[in-house]
């Protein structure tokens, strides 16, 4: 066993920790083998390198940050000129490495390589460059990056499929199969002669990210369905969009029967409610998932939650509104909370009614007072100090990737009104020295 493998096999026995990995542990360490004939780029969105007797195959590509160390580490084991690139879903961090492969193969009068994906990679590109201010916005915020920009140029594939797609690649038999999960693009793929599942962003070594607050829809039923399917295939090792290699055939059905179950139970509580009339409000603080389950080293939620995936179920079958009627056509925000400041005697009051509900350990409510202080009054500097000191200790209490960012944005927002700087300076400070995506 390589190092590398043994170091997940310890993560997988508690014996490490999956974040030391999910920080950048490994990363710039090259090539790691994982199979027969299989090799990994550790990275931010991991990348598979299957050599094939008509030249390399990558099964994702990666960012764009690294795309020529990928390029370098592929063509150091196989200097031959790469041959299909397989996108596991559309996001950013899986297809950006094509880009240096292609610039050489064009300068050498080579045939670009052959990038494959499931059909609707090509509107979520569409999209994207439709939404490129947002998504800039968004992913700043997700991930506290105040220097990140959006992409407008995306490397489209060249072949795509509906559901089902088996290729043969220099001898490398693949089988692709569409599901629904983190996306609506979403691929797996199987290679049987080699009992190597790539399973793309269906499991990431953390809750699945089903519930993402900022991002479209996503899937739970149909990302559970999927996982049962992947569970059944008998599969020796399991390879994740995020996260380590999973090795040996009941460790793979367990990690994704475990995840399948996980979903489940927190879909079904959310709809077994939302048919018994529950309002949004209910369901949320009323679905539990399973604890022994979050307790597991590849399911804790350290980026998603699933309070957030009950939203997005409701989302899903029950559309943007909760059920309060207030909330139908709702005065603004401000507006609500300048009227409540007036009943409580003024900003300063709010601000100091969410000190004492911090204090006394009620983290929700003290985040809505000291919102509701600087919404009241923006000008007022017991509303920003409040505002910093709730989000503070919310961000620093929160588990997942998704909830601190946004409590850390808000920080970030109230610093920056006390002493006169841009948030986006703000946030710069305070990530200064660490990677800031960081998974």
């Amino acid at each position: 066993m390589s190092d590398f493998l043994d170091f997940a096999d310890r993560v997988w026995r508690g014996a490490e920790d999956a974040a030391s990995y999910h920080r950048g542990e490994w990363r710039g360490d090259g090539l790691q083998p994982v199979a027969d004939g299989v090799w990994m780029w550790p990275a931010f969105g991991n990348v598979y390198v299957v050599p094939t007797d008509d030249g390399p195959m990558l099964l994702d590509t990666g960012d764009q940050r690294r795309a020529e160390d990928l390029f370098a580490v592929v063509r150091d084991l196989d200097d031959r000129p790469l041959h299909t690139a397989v996108y596991s879903h559309g996001h950013i961090d899986h297809v950006f490495g094509v880009d240096p492969f292609d610039r050489v193969a064009a300068e050498q009068g080579l045939p670009a390589p052959r990038v494959v994906a499931q059909e609707l990679v090509v509107p979520r590109f569409d999209r994207y460059r439709l939404t490129r201010g947002f998504n800039t916005v968004i992913n700043q915020r997700q991930f506290q990056a105040p220097g990140l920009e959006w992409p407008d140029r995306y490397r489209y594939p060249d072949l795509t499929y509906a559901d089902e797609l088996t290729l043969d690649v220099g001898g490398v038999g693949v089988e692709l199969r569409h599901g629904l999960g983190e996306t609506d693009d979403a691929t797996m793929a199987w290679l049987p002669d080699k009992g190597v599942l790539a399973c793309g962003d269906f499991f990431i070594w953390a809750s699945p990210n089903a519930g993402n607050p900022q991002k479209v829809q996503r899937f739970a039923r149909e990302w559970a369905q999927a996982l049962r399917w992947m569970a059944g295939l008998g599969a020796q090792v399991l390879l994740p969009g995020h996260g380590l290699p999973i090795v040996g055939v009941e460790r793979v059905a367990q990690s994704l029967s475990e995840a399948a179950e996980l979903l489940e139970v927190v879909h079904d509580q959310t709809v077994a409610l939302m048919n018994e009339g529950a309002l949004l409000d209910e369901v949320v603080h009323e679905v539990k998932a399973p604890s022994e389950l979050l307790e597991r080293p590849y399911l804790r939620p350290s980026y998603d939650e699933p309070e957030f995936v009950v939203r997005n179920v409701w989302r899903r079958y029950g559309g943007w509104w909760d059920g309060d009627p207030a909330h139908l056509k709702p005065a603004t925000s401000r507006e609500l909370a300048r009227e409540v400041a007036a009943l409580g005697g003024g900003a300063p009051e709010l601000a100091a009614r969410a000190g004492e509900l911090l204090d006394r350990g009620e983290w929700r409510l003290a985040g809505h007072f000291a919102q509701m202080a600087v919404d009241a009054d923006p000008e007022s500097v017991d509303a920003h100090r409040a505002r910093v000191k709730v989000y503070r200790e919310l961000e620093q209490r929160a588990t997942s990737t998704m909830a601190k960012g946004v409590y850390g944005w808000a920080v970030a927002e109230s610093r920056a009104a006390l002493e006169g700087n841009t948030r986006e300076e703000e946030l710069r400070a305070k990530t200064a020295g660490r990677s800031t995506w960081a998974f």
